[in-house]
């Protein structure tokens, strides 16, 4: 039961610091804004269920996908390898699952299947072999020369996945553009990701930064362009929609770009682009391309001089300027009448890049503020009715050594939210739960090493020995109860997700903190009140 000054002094300083730390959590805004700027001390984040915000789950459009993107490269590639090994060719067309092409010399026909095996296009697999890859593409012929490429559904599954994860960096980057740090961003079963913004009331804006790809394209305009409704799209054009400008009633409603690589930019050299306005205060984006982007722009500007050019979002035709001179400094803005909030999301769509596929939002929900409110309130209420509850429950059987066990377990909640404060972990209500839990479980080592020492009073050892006994050999138990009981935390943590989560993170900490207080804090306090007092008998 003997305490070195060095281990009293590291308790103590370890409780200070604890204090310092949770803080922030007992002040009004203003003064945790001023603790978070000044000392760099910040309250425990609060989940959407706590201080409202916006929850939406997004999911891959697997056609838009299938249709829109790998059909094309596969056509595409198709194209390549056949230029490149010089086997003439025709027919090359997609089909429902894929593209087919026929070679048309059959001495050709063992060189094109060595080509187009090259297409397979594998997934997945690790260096070492253990993991097989799958093939996104099979590929097969028949007599007559005709090569068929298929996506293979297994393939398409691991496609999809990888799409996934390369989207969740898209979102964080574009969610971090808002300014908020608080975000959770995850995918949630194989082709959905759940974003939740905490403190953004406005979902709106959350879905329109989401939703869109960020496809930047810069297009020449064709040559013939729409004028009656039943005219039909000349060839190697495509028509698009035009962003409505209120303030110019004859803006025509479509335009017809050019489809061709030479009269196409793609927007995913850009290197930087950023909100400003221009000469006339009108709100625009200003980009910049890397090197690469900057000489196909120049090269394009150049030989187009007085013609119009798109500028093309997801699409949507955001304004279409006449290229008055050559643009050689790899610079240009983007304008089309847009609002101050509209070219700050525009920017952060740009700056974060493109999405591999395009999502469609599946899910929306928005809690408001004074529901958060609510929760907190709810939750703060069963947190003080559960230590009241818990703490009388220490001290009416134990008397003095309950009131010990009450200080410990004072110390032991300050202990969780400094450590859920310090690594910005979020809370949530689900989370008040887990505190409330804590509290509970913590009073149950305390009631071990009790009875425990009761237990070795009663069987004749001395008051001091029996309390030093008990500590002991309660520790055995102790250790196994909490252990077993992070072990669920940690299996809650690792497959579940949200609300789940913030309960899994409290019990997880909650179980550190109780251990470290009831065999350090309490056990000090004990050894205190024995050396001071040197009892004789244990009333308990």
């Amino acid at each position: 039961m003997y305490y070195s000054p060095a281990k009293i002094a590291g308790i103590v300083i370890a409780l200070l610091i604890s204090l310092v730390l949770s803080l922030p959590n007992f002040l009004p805004t203003q003064q945790q804004t001023y603790m978070r700027d000044t000392f760099g001390l910040r309250p425990m984040t609060l989940g959407l269920d706590l201080q409202g915000g916006s929850n939406i789950v997004l999911e891959v459009d697997r056609k838009h996908f299938v249709e829109e993107t790998l059909k094309p490269q596969i056509v595409s590639d198709i194209r390549g390898v056949m230029r490149e090994q010089r086997i003439q060719f025709t027919n090359l067309q997609r089909t429902a699952n894929g593209a087919s092409i026929k070679v048309t010399k059959p001495e050709d026909l063992e060189k094109a299947k060595t080509a187009l095996d090259t297409l397979r296009q594998p997934i997945g697999g690790d260096i070492f072999g253990a993991t097989a890859a799958i093939n996104l593409v099979n590929v097969s012929s028949d007599a007559t020369g005709v090569f068929t490429l298929e996506i293979h559904p297994p393939g398409l599954e691991a496609k999809v996945a990888q799409v996934v994860g390369q989207a969740i960096e898209v979102f964080k980057k574009r969610i971090d553009g808002l300014g908020t740090t608080e975000a959770t961003i995850q995918q949630q079963g194989k082709d959905r990701v759940a974003v939740q913004v905490p403190g953004l009331q406005d979902p709106e804006r959350v879905k329109d930064l989401l939703g869109g790809t960020g496809k930047l394209t810069f297009q020449l305009l064709c040559d013939e362009q729409r004028t009656g409704p039943t005219q039909t799209v000349p060839p190697d054009c495509k028509e698009l929609n035009v962003k409505p400008d209120p303030t110019n009633p004859n803006q025509p409603k479509v335009l017809w770009v050019q489809t061709s690589s030479r009269a196409t930019v793609d927007g995913a050299d850009l290197n930087d682009a950023q909100p400003s306005v221009d000469q006339s205060n009108q709100s625009i984006v200003t980009f910049r391309f890397n090197q690469r982007g900057a000489v196909k722009f120049g090269n394009l500007t150049k030989s187009n001089v007085g013609k119009p050019f798109a500028i093309i979002l997801d699409d949507i035709v955001q304004s279409y300027p006449v290229i008055q001179s050559p643009i050689l400094g790899g610079t240009g803005q983007i304008s089309g009448n847009f609002s101050t909030e509209e070219t700050r999301d525009l920017a952060i769509t740009l700056r974060s890049g493109a999405l591999p596929a395009k999502f469609s939002i599946v899910e929306e929900r928005t809690v408001g503020p004074s529901l958060g409110s609510d929760s907190i309130n709810a939750g703060l209420y069963a947190a003080v009715i559960g230590l009241i509850g818990v703490m009388a429950f220490m001290f009416l059987p134990y008397g003095f050594f309950g009131l010990i066990a009450n200080l410990a377990l004072l110390g032991n909640l300050l202990l969780l939210l400094a450590v859920m404060s310090f690594f910005g972990f979020t809370l949530t209500l689900p989370g008040i739960a887990g505190i409330v839990l804590t509290l509970g479980m913590a009073v149950d080592s305390n009631v071990l090493i009790y009875e425990r020492i009761r237990e070795e009073w009663r069987n004749g050892r001395t008051a001091i020995n029996a309390i030093e006994t008990g500590f002991k050999a309660a520790l055995g138990t102790v250790l196994d109860a909490n252990v077993t009981t992070l072990i669920a935390g940690v299996v809650l943590f690792g497959i579940g997700s949200g609300p789940i989560r913030g309960f899994a993170v409290t019990l997880s900490v909650g179980i550190f903190t109780t251990m470290f207080t009831a065999f350090t804090l309490t056990r000090l306090l004990v050894s205190l009140w024995v050396r001071y007092r040197r009892p004789k008998e244990i009333n308990l």
